[in-house]
C-alpha cells in the first residue's frame, strides 16, 4: 500500500484531523541509515508527526524540523520535512539496542530519555523562523508531540503514533494520527472521542491489518462527517549537494583549510541526513582556499 498523509474535519467543523501510513517512508530510513529497531521506531514516530504537522503550510518553500535532545542513547533526533511531503532526518546513534519495555513493546522512551528538550522550528520565509520548545515528558514522542501542541501552540491534540518492525529489523508497519478539537467543540464531543480513543487498536496495528488514513480516523471519530481536505504522498528525500557541502569547508575559513590540507591534503564530508559521502582532493582543497582569501 502506498504511503499518504490525509488533512481532514469532522463534527461539522469542530474536529480538525491528520492520520498517516508511513511504512515505506520509514523503511527508506531504516535502509539509508542502518537503523536498529528501536532506532527505526524513534526516527519512524518523529518523521510521522512532522509529516502530520507539516500538511497545512502555506507554501511549498516552508519547512518545519522537529528536534528531540534527550539524555537517552540515541542521541539527537533531527527531522526536517516539508508540505509537499519531502522529509529527511536521522538519530544520532542508529544501532542502539535495548530490551522491550514492560509492556513488550519497543523501549522508545528509554532509547530518547525522559529527560530533555523538544523543539519544532516552523521556517515560513520570514526574517526569522518561529521555534517553540518544551521539556520532554515521556520521550515517547507522541506524548510530547501533544505536550508542545498544548504548552507552545495552545492546541489540544490527541497524538497517537506506532511503528511495527520484523525480526530481521525491516519495517512491517508505520503510521499515525492527530484529532485536535477547535474552540468551541462540546464537551460531549470530546469526552466521546476521548472514549473511542481508548477502545481502538494501536496505530501499528490497525495500519498492520491494512487500514488506510481514512479508515483509522472512522475508527476514532465513528459516525462524524469525515470530510478529507487534503492528501499528500510523502518520500524520504535529501537535498544535499555538492555545493553545499562545499560552503560547508568555505565557512571553516582559510586558516583551517591550510591545516587540511597539510594534515591530509584531501576532507570527506558525509550528509548525517542521506549518508552521500562527498570528497574533496588536493586540488578542491586549494581551490576552496584560494576562495577563502577573496
Amino acid at each position: 500500500m502506498k504511503d499518504y498523509i490525509i488533512r481532514a474535519t469532522a463534527a461539522q467543523g469542530y474536529i480538525r484531523a491528520f492520520a498517516a501510513t508511513t511504512t515505506n517512508l520509514v523503511g527508506m530510513a531504516q535502509k539509508t541509515h542502518g537503523l536498529y529497531p528501536v532506532p527505526s521506531a524513534v526516527l519512524g514516530r518523529t518523521m510521522t508527526a512532522a509529516l502530520m504537522m507539516t500538511i497545512d503550510m502555506k507554501s511549498e518553500s516552508h519547512n518545519l524540523s522537529i528536534v528531540l535532545k534527550g539524555e537517552g542513547p540515541v542521541g539527537n533526533v533531527v527531522v526536517v520535512a516539508k508540505p509537499n511531503g519531502r522529509i529527511k532526518g536521522y538519530v544520532d546513534n542508529p544501532r542502539v539496542d535495548l530490551p522491550l519495555n514492560p509492556l513488550g513493546k519497543l523501549d522508545v522512551g528509554t532509547a530518547v530519555g525522559k529527560k530533555g528538550k523538544l523543539t519544532v522550528i516552523k521556517d515560513l520565509g520570514l526574517k526569522e523562523p518561529y521555534a517553540g520548545q518544551v521539556d520532554l515528558v515521556t520521550g515517547e514522542i507522541g506524548e510530547d508531540i501533544a505536550y508542545y501542541m498544548a504548552v507552545s501552540e495552545q492546541k489540544p491534540s490527541a497524538v497517537a503514533l506506532g511503528v511495527l518492525v520484523d525480526p530481521d529489523a525491516s519495517i512491517r508497519a508505520a503510521g499515525g494520527f492527530i484529532i485536535q478539537p477547535l474552540p468551541g467543540a462540546p464537551d460531549e464531543l470530546i469526552d466521546s472521542i476521548e472514549q473511542r480513543i481508548a477502545k481502538v487498536p494501536s496505530v501499528s496495528t490497525m495500519v498492520d491489518e491494512g487500514k488506510k488514513p481514512e479508515e483509522m480516523l472512522e475508527a476514532v471519530l465513528g459516525s462524524m462527517d469525515l470530510k478529507v481536505n487534503q492528501r499528500i504522498y510523502p518520500v524520504f528525500a535529501c537535498d544535499c549537494s555538492r555545493e553545499r557541502l562545499e560552503s560547508v569547508l568555505l565557512s571553516l575559513g582559510e586558516e583551517e583549510l591550510e591545516i587540511i590540507l597539510k594534515e591530509d591534503g584531501k576532507a570527506e564530508l558525509v550528509c548525517h541526513y542521506c549518508n552521500t559521502v562527498y570528497n574533496f582532493d588536493e586540488k578542491d582543497i586549494i581551490k576552496l582556499i584560494e576562495n577563502a582569501r577573496t
